[in-house]
């Protein structure tokens, strides 16, 4: 005897009816934007929240330090001459009202720039992040075999970004304008600082289309963005109030409304216009590649893997290059452009005497205070680069490429100890590039070659701090991998401490919790050993800890 199973699938006429307005939904290549949108905007709420919070606490803070430095006229014109050094026209921008130097221009030039970078930066991470990042690991296909419409993706993620800038823009205009700025020009600095997300928001979309992974989407989304800051830094230099090779750089299209001075807004029509342009040819190269493929084929790798990617060493050389070479690259840049500064300080300091309390400059030995500050604040580079290298070894254990390792026959200790021996170096690459850097910048300040050494043998002092804070990583990757993130804490209170220390009046044990507070400033004071060694064995007892964790527990435990 046997029994029939059947499934019932409803009356014929609802099924039919279903199939059919699920096929004129997805009919529609915008379909179900708005529940994407939803979705994105839900995924990404801490997100923008974060960047929404920090760069609006940024200017706010920014601002109280310049009310409490630049308090009369003359300190107003001690910064404006500044502005005749070329490097400082590259690391801030044109140079307008030069004649009058009010607090607005100064504002100008102290921050534009670098909120403009803050929102390209965010834009380019959250349109990769919903766009390639998706195709590539699968979720995309899924997601396009509901009634969803063949643009709706891309769409949602844009509007996304949308929203993130139009909240990064509304930070900014309330900490600007609740300084009591112009309003008009408060708004304008606000507004240029989102289309210049949603521009480099156009330019991830496209790099989205031509390569087959996330990274290689970001890296080059993020080189179009240093070409602009590069080409936009030689324009100006050429002429401080811009040239004719500055308008190739999305930055200087807000940058040249000349905020404060001589407000004007057409400039930002050319980022709308390029906004456009840019997700116009996005949609359009999306219509000519197959989902989850790029425009660009990736060239097929050797039959055999290189010996140097057989080694967990190899590989981790090989995942780490491109963050490694970024910071390298933009560390030294940046100290070899601030430590040229050295020859404009004497007659700034002079007028402004506020400035020396807050960056510890000495005015009887300025240079050399000048250069030892400045190591100070580039240390942290490589202090993010160390901690984010060694959290990159749990993004790979998530990923699930650690087991993998694991069974070709890498033991625990043996992989992570080759992992960290690559961080370590790099972070070592890295923090000799600043000191090099530094020491160039000084030296074509000043003309004597001897601060090339001198700065360079002084960045390592800053290794024991370093060493500690990514120790702290490591303990919580192999200890407590689910709150690894909390690794980061560190580095952004090292950060809060070197930059705005002055400026809050933290109390002693407060900035002691900064690993870089327990380093003298060098050169110019004598380098104490005690804590160096305190820091080391701290470092050397959190990374046995993490060992020992990681030895342990669960691969890929959350």
């Amino acid at each position: 005897m046997s029994t029939e199973h059947r499934v019932t699938a409803g009356p014929p006429s609802t099924a039919a009816a279903r199939t059919t307005a699920s096929a004129q939904e997805s009919s529609s290549p915008w379909a179900a934007t708005s529940g994407l949108l939803r979705l994105d905007l839900r995924l990404d709420r801490i997100r923008i929240l974060v960047w929404t919070l920090a760069v609006g606490l940024g200017v706010a803070g920014s601002m109280a330090t310049f009310e409490t430095t630049y308090t009369t006229p003359e300190s107003l014109q001690a910064r404006a001459g500044l502005m005749a050094n070329p490097a400082t026209v590259m690391m801030t921008g044109p140079a307008f009202g030069l004649e009058n130097y009010t607090f607005g221009a100064m504002v100008a030039n102290e921050l534009s720039l670098y909120l403009l970078l803050a929102t390209a930066i965010m834009s380019i991470l959250l349109v990769v992040r919903h766009t390639r990042a998706e195709e590539e690991s699968g979720r995309m296909e899924m997601l396009r075999a509901l009634p969803v419409g063949r643009f709706a993706p891309a769409t949602a993620a844009v509007l996304t970004v949308a929203v993130a800038n139009a909240a990064v823009a509304a930070a900014i205009i309330a900490a600007l304008a609740g300084s009591g700025l112009e309003t008009a020009s408060s708004v304008a600095l606000g507004v240029g600082a989102a289309l210049t997300g949603l521009v480099f928001a156009g330019v991830a979309a496209v790099a989205a289309q031509l390569t087959e992974h996330a990274r290689s989407a970001t890296g080059t989304a993020m080189a179009v963005l240093a070409a602009a800051f590069l080409v936009r830094g030689i324009g100006d230099v050429i002429n401080n109030q811009g040239s004719w090779l500055s308008w190739f750089s999305p930055f200087a299209w807000a940058q040249q409304t000349r905020l404060y001075v001589d407000l004007r807004w057409w400039p930002l029509a050319v980022s709308a216009v390029a906004t456009v342009v840019l997700l116009g040819l996005a949609v359009y190269l999306a219509q000519r590649r197959d989902l989850g493929a790029g425009l660009h084929r990736p060239q097929p790798g050797p039959a055999a893997a290189p010996r140097t990617l057989l080694s967990p060493a190899g590989l981790a050389s090989r995942l780490l290059r491109g963050s490694f070479a970024a910071w390298a690259v933009g560390a030294f840049l940046f100290a070899a452009a601030f430590g040229a500064l050295a020859n404009s300080l004497e007659d700034a300091f002079a007028d402004i005497p506020e400035l020396a309390g807050l960056i510890a400059v000495d005015l009887e030995d300025m240079t050399t205070s000048f250069a030892s500050a400045l190591l100070s604040f580039l240390m942290i580079a490589p202090l993010v680069f160390s901690v984010s290298a060694v959290l990159r070894l749990r993004g790979e254990e998530d990923a699930g490429r650690v087991e993998q390792l694991l069974v070709t026959g890498s033991s625990r200790p043996g992989l992570l100890a080759r992992w960290l021996a690559v961080v370590a170096v790099q972070t070592v690459l890295i923090t000799a590039a600043v000191g090099l850097g530094t020491g160039l910048g000084v030296w074509a300040g000043t003309g004597d070659a001897g601060w090339i050494g001198e700065l360079t043998i002084a960045a390592f002092a800053y290794l024991p701090a370093i060493a500690l804070a990514a120790a702290i990583a490591v303990a919580l990757f192999g200890l407590a991998p689910q709150i690894a993130a909390l690794a980061w804490a560190p580095v952004v209170w090292a950060a809060v401490v070197l930059y705005l220390g002055a400026l809050l009046n933290l109390p002693e044990w407060a900035a002691d919790l900064s690993p870089l507070t327990h380093v003298a400033l060098v050169p110019g004071s004598d380098l104490e050993a005690a804590p160096l060694v305190l820091m080391g064995l701290f470092a050397a007892a959190l990374t046995v800890a993490g060992f020992v964790g990681f030895r342990r527990r669960d691969v890929g435990s959350a």
